[in-house]
């Protein structure tokens, strides 16, 4: 049953990472059909943890969950997110325009005093209306899948605690991670679908899956209720949270440490996957296809994905074969998958399905990281590991990615596997860190304190 929880809370958090870069692979198609710059896109993108961060939501949302407990908070986030996406939603659809809220958000809010000084202003003078408004509508949705995120891990101490933690929360990483991935894929398609461009049906796709995310924690609710009435345990302790326990976090150095590692290493991974489709453009390249081609239609859009789908559970299953024969064939059915999921790429000529490859590896490498910290530990040299790796890819991605522009074959090549490589880092230090955050603080407060270290993150 523990499993199944599992799911379900991987489940939800795909459906929000999806959401999050939804408009990402569509920048260019943003800037086309919405009058989205650079400038408008960041700033709407950025506005995501605004509330968080300055209005201090995030560490409300910690003392709700150590309060009211991880099935009232995992309802409340999926409603938060959803109020969130329909907001964006009208935003970008094509009745916003002309509409007295156009009219009034381009007459207003163009200056926030202080935090425009400072340069954190979710609106700047001169951005588009409907820019405007989607930063108030992912503001909203920020809170709610920040909320969201401190739950889901709450959630999965409760169930695993004392078995396999790390295994639990890496493979719930990697499951929402695949979300990345397939919102690469799945946001130009639909944009693009039937022949006319239209980005509102992207955001629409993106809310649907809220609404599936929102049904998953509704589950959810239920399964963890039964939990406690078959354990005996309620989620209100003798010992209930108190305000003053914060005190606890903030005089905590190992806290400080791992928040310190999240405002460094999430800096240099969130920001960059919301410009990761546009820098490949702009590295690589491509050549227009003919549009009556197989790798310009909508059906390679499925057939890939289908694709991704069975490297991403291969290599998964793979660490839990117990018949070596049966292992090495569905080691060998995954890096043929990859292969083969690579090529399509290249020849649909797409940054979006090069940059989708991403999450695939770590996929494959959670588990072993997962089972490696619960038995051995050592999650402190996998932080310094996947740090190293970071820093590695970027530099790739700065000074060896643009030399191979004018190769075509070796660019891509030089992309994937750097990508792959920045997927694999992206899982070792989430991997190694979360897990230690409950053997850091206690119990009643863990809530507040993943929310104190996703203050930081964000």
């Amino acid at each position: 049953m523990r499993w199944t929880a599992l799911l379900l809370l991987s489940l939800a958090m795909f459906c929000s990472y999806i959401f999050v870069d939804i408009l990402s692979p569509i920048k260019d198609l943003m800037l086309q059909q919405r009058g989205w710059d650079s400038t408008a896109f960041g700033t709407m993108q950025g506005s995501e943890t605004f509330l968080n961060v300055f209005v201090f939501f995030l560490i409300f949302a910690g003392i709700i969950l150590d309060k009211m407990g991880v099935r009232f908070t995992a309802v409340l986030s999926g409603a938060v997110m959803l109020a969130g996406a329909l907001i964006k939603y009208y935003a970008i659809s094509e009745s916003f325009a002309g509409s007295a809220l156009d009219v009034w958000f381009t007459n207003n809010l163009n200056h926030i005093p202080v935090f425009e000084q400072l340069g954190v202003s979710p609106f700047y003078e001169g951005m588009p209306s409907s820019a405007k408004v989607a930063a108030c509508g992912f503001m909203i949705f920020g809170c709610g899948t920040e909320m969201a995120g401190i739950t889901v891990s709450r959630g999965i101490v409760k169930w695993f605690k004392g078995r396999e933690m790390a295994l639990a929360m890496g493979s719930e990483m990697a499951l929402a991670r695949l979300g990345v991935a397939t919102c690469m894929i799945f946001s130009p398609f639909f944009a693009k679908l039937g022949g006319s461009i239209d980005v509102s049906r992207s955001v629409a796709f993106g809310v649907v899956l809220i609404c599936i995310a929102l049904m998953m924690f509704v589950v959810y609710f239920f399964m963890d209720k039964k939990l406690d009435s078959q354990t005996g345990e309620a989620e209100e302790k003798e010992d209930p949270f108190k305000i003053s326990d914060l005190g606890k976090i903030l005089t905590s150095m190992g806290f400080w440490l791992v928040a310190l590692l999240c405002v460094l290493y999430y800096s240099a991974i969130f920001p960059f996957q919301k410009y990761a489709v546009n820098m490949l453009q702009c590295n690589l390249t491509f050549t227009e296809l003919p549009a009556d081609s197989f790798w310009a239609s909508s059906s390679v859009t499925i057939v890939q994905y289908v694709i991704m789908l069975v490297v991403a559970a291969t290599a998964f299953m793979f660490n839990f074969m117990k018949n070596k024969a049966i292992k090495n064939l569905t080691l060998v059915l995954s890096v043929a998958s990859l292969v083969l999921y690579c090529y399509m790429g290249y020849m649909r000529q797409s940054a979006e399905s090069i940059f989708a490859v991403f999450p695939l590896l770590a996929v494959g490498i959670t588990p072993i990281l997962g089972s490696y910290v619960d038995h051995k530990g050592k999650a402190a040299s996998m932080l310094i590991l996947g740090s190293m790796l970071l820093i590695l890819c970027h530099l790739t991605f700065a000074f060896v990615l643009p030399i191979f522009k004018t190769s075509q074959v070796g660019g891509v090549i030089v992309a994937y596997v750097t990508i792959l490589i920045l997927g694999a880092s992206f899982s070792l230090v989430p991997a190694s860190l979360w897990p230690s955050v409950p053997k850091l603080v206690d119990a009643k407060i863990i809530g507040s304190a993943y929310a104190s270290s996703f203050g930081f993150r964000t």
